[in-house]
């Protein structure tokens, strides 16, 4: 007679007791969007119950995801004008360094910045240009030449009171030039959260729009990941590891549950994952049809991501799935 059974385990009471992944409302940052062109909210169509806010409303949206339990955000910015390099990024007076002054002053947030271009210049790629590259397919983002401008960015936002720099634009050298930067200006104690594997999804696509940042041509395939690549994440993240990195992001999320979980394997650091724009639009679009419950699973995705071994969660769903609320 066989008495091996697991289903012992899986009655009511006994079930919690045994469960092998916890989610807290302390795993989970919520994006917030800080535009500097509006004087009101304003609705994202592709990403439902999510807004821009001007940044005199930006305490009072930070206030709303601490009232869920979530202790962390993390601040993307829509500048009032874009050039060729994407200098309102390092401004002093950028939507974000504003925005992270007002929220770092008035409330306990934990505030992480994002640190790139994309949503600055008036191309839509994560850096300066090469020569050309506007005409020429070959050509993209001058790496070397993006990473003063990063590294100017990182600082400004450590300045206005940033925790945590968290650098996106997967330039090579990105975190070692940041490291050294924010150490040379006294921000020794700056963490930096690297998006170590970032790839060239097609699940950014209501972000983009979220936060202004479209390719104005061709894509970003020549400096984020090919999705077909897990091997080349493990490389990616050591050199991340080796120039400084404090937590290693991998983005996207569900799709790359098998980078997830190599990451966690290999590399003593905590690991985030960024359950994305898209990862959100697609539950909710099912969940209007009638076809899945929304609730159950957005807990269910955000568990996998757990499971996979994520520490911490990027997600629009952090206040709506906040295990606290």
């Amino acid at each position: 007679m066989n008495t091996d059974r697991p289903r012992r385990l899986r009655r009511d009471g006994v079930r919690s007791l045994v469960s092998e992944t916890e989610l807290r409302a302390t795993d989970l940052i919520a994006p917030v969007f800080v535009d500097a062109t509006t004087d009101e909210r304003v609705p994202i169509e592709s990403m439902p119950g999510h807004e821009r806010v001007p940044v005199a409303e930006a305490v009072a949206r930070v206030e709303e995801v601490l009232a869920t339990g979530v202790e962390a955000v993390m601040l993307f910015g829509i500048p009032e004008s874009k050039d060729a390099e994407g200098s309102r990024a390092w401004a002093e007076d950028g939507v974000v360094q504003r925005a992270t002054r007002a929220v770092t002053a008035e409330t306990d947030a934990t505030v992480i910045t994002d640190v790139c271009l994309c949503e600055y210049t008036d191309h839509g790629h994560c850096g300066a240009l090469e020569p050309n590259a506007r005409e020429d397919p070959t050509l993209t983002v001058d790496n070397d030449a993006t990473l003063d401008l990063l590294a100017q960015t990182a600082v400004s936002q450590a300045e206005a009171g940033a925790d945590m720099v968290a650098p996106s634009s997967m330039t090579d050298g990105m975190v070692g030039r940041i490291r050294t930067a924010l150490d040379d200006a006294g921000f020794a104690d700056v963490a930096i959260m690297s998006y170590a594997a970032k790839y060239e999804s097609a699940f950014y696509g209501p972000f983009r729009d979220a936060a202004d940042g479209a390719p104005a041509f061709g894509d970003r395939r020549h400096y984020q990941m090919d999705p077909a690549n897990g091997r080349e994440a493990l490389r990616e993240v050591r050199l991340d590891v080796e120039q400084g990195a404090d937590v290693l992001m991998i983005k996207p999320g569900l799709p790359y549950l098998d980078v997830v979980s190599a990451v966690r394997r290999e590399f003593d650091r905590p690991v985030a994952a960024y359950n994305v724009s898209g990862e959100y639009a697609m539950l909710h679009a099912a969940a209007e049809k009638g076809w899945l419950d929304l609730d159950a699973v957005a807990r269910e995705s955000l568990l996998a991501l757990k499971r996979a071994g994520a520490d911490v969660i990027v997600t629009y769903f952090a206040e709506r799935i906040a295990p606290d609320r």
